[in-house]
């Protein structure tokens, strides 16, 4: 199995998370991807954090009805800062034959990542680039790892979408239709998410 982890605060999930789950479906033939919101995240501050339930809700309503997308709540479970290194671990330990893709934005090539060697040992990384010059950055960062080859730069097209302009436009008064899957906005608007800053 062919799974592809995509990991994320999800607050909220908006369109650019599905763009790029489908674009790593498809160019690295994944069988699955794997929504995984996490519970605290390292690199992020959790201001304006929505409950973990809202976020995990959201996450599944979009995701729902794609036979690919799977939403994976063991971050959750386990509470804490989340690290993706003890994510893919019990991944591993579950599903030992699983080939394991960790899908990430260019942007997060630019963060420390805890026992980020021990990542790329267990799987391969797809990034996808954020920027105009990020397709290159995965070539750049081959030079200070041992594992060769470990990372595919993604195909796809720019999206410029974010959760915190979303959560700004909320604020605002201002629409976020196509911006997120109806049933996100109607959850959103439901439940008087991201009302306050």
């Amino acid at each position: 199995m062919r799974v592809g982890i995509l990991g994320g605060t999800f607050n909220p999930i908006h369109i650019g998370h599905l763009i790029l789950a489908e674009c790593a479906r498809e160019q690295a033939r994944l069988d699955q991807v794997w929504f995984i919101p996490t519970a605290v995240p390292p690199h992020k501050p959790s201001r304006d954090m929505a409950k973990a339930s809202d976020r995990l809700t959201m996450a599944r309503l979009a995701t729902q009805g794609h036979p690919a997308f799977r939403v994976e709540t063991m971050e959750l479970r386990r509470g804490g800062v989340s690290y993706t290194l003890e994510t893919i671990q019990a991944i591993r330990k579950r599903y030992p034959r699983a080939v394991l893709h960790l899908i990430i934005g260019s942007e997060m090539l630019h963060v420390p990542w805890y026992g980020w060697t021990r990542i790329i040992r267990e799987c391969r990384v797809l990034i996808a680039p954020r920027e105009k010059g990020d397709t290159n950055k995965c070539h750049v960062l081959r030079r200070f790892v041992c594992v060769p080859d470990f990372s595919t730069t993604l195909e796809m097209p720019h999206v410029d979408i974010s959760s915190s302009m979303i959560r700004q436009r909320v604020r605002q008064g201002r629409s976020i239709r196509f911006l997120v899957p109806d049933a996100v906005a109607r959850y959103i608007e439901q439940h008087r998410l991201y009302r306050r800053a």
